[in-house]
């Protein structure tokens, strides 16, 4: 039986430090594919990947077009480009910026519900403004699980909150519970499958070949 084994994570003020805590204590035999975004200065090269695999035993890289996705891998959204997912492969859109962002939360959420909402959790942690809250909504209603970080314990409590008005998750964790809780759901069996609600977002192919430049 399929088990949930895709974890999408948004984030954005404040995730440099949520994102390390998680890759430290996330388990070295995770069962699913993580796939972060993070709004990351295109001004600047990122050394992230390199951070986060220092902090603990998972691979992380930034996603190249076409990677086929990994269980057990962390897989970074890079700057300028959007991170999608279509089935077992991992997509870079250049399309328009999401919420002021590109890389931007809403496309990836969208992404993974349309292509697997049943086998996905969405993570929605810290950060300011409300990226991360209508892609969340999107795949809840696919049938994925979403959960958000307990604004309380965010270091930047606003997109949290904005997702919290969006929606009624399955979770509400304060981040030191978020390892377990996530270790858990995704060796849950996965959901049953559910007909894409109308208004949850495009295929993520017409993203990813999009040519739009800021």
């Amino acid at each position: 039986m399929p088990h949930r084994d895709i974890l999408a994570i948004g984030t954005s003020a404040g995730g440099f430090e949520a994102l390390r805590l998680l890759a430290r204590e996330l388990p070295a035999d995770f069962p699913a594919a993580i796939l972060v975004v993070i709004h990351l200065s295109a001004e600047f090269t990122s050394g992230l990947d390199k951070i986060l695999a220092q902090d603990g035993p998972l691979p992380v890289s930034f996603a190249h077009d076409g990677d086929p996705v990994r269980r057990g891998h962390v897989f970074l959204a890079p700057p300028r480009c959007h991170l999608l997912l279509d089935g077992e492969h991992l997509w870079l859109g250049r399309g328009p910026r999401e919420n002021n962002a590109r890389p931007a939360i809403d496309p990836l959420f969208r992404s993974v519900a349309l292509c697997c909402g049943p086998r996905a959790v969405g993570v929605v942690l810290t950060g300011t403004l409300g990226d991360g809250a209508s892609g969340l909504h999107a795949l809840h209603r696919c049938g994925g699980i979403a959960v958000v970080q307990d604004p309380t314990d965010a270091a930047f409590p606003e997109m949290p909150a904005n997702a919290l008005r969006m929606l009624t998750p399955d979770h509400i964790a304060g981040l030191r519970e978020m390892p377990a809780l996530l270790a858990t759901l995704a060796r849950e069996p996965a959901g049953p499958p559910r007909p894409v609600p109308p208004r949850s977002g495009s295929k993520p192919k017409s993203h990813a070949t999009d040519s739009h430049r800021p």
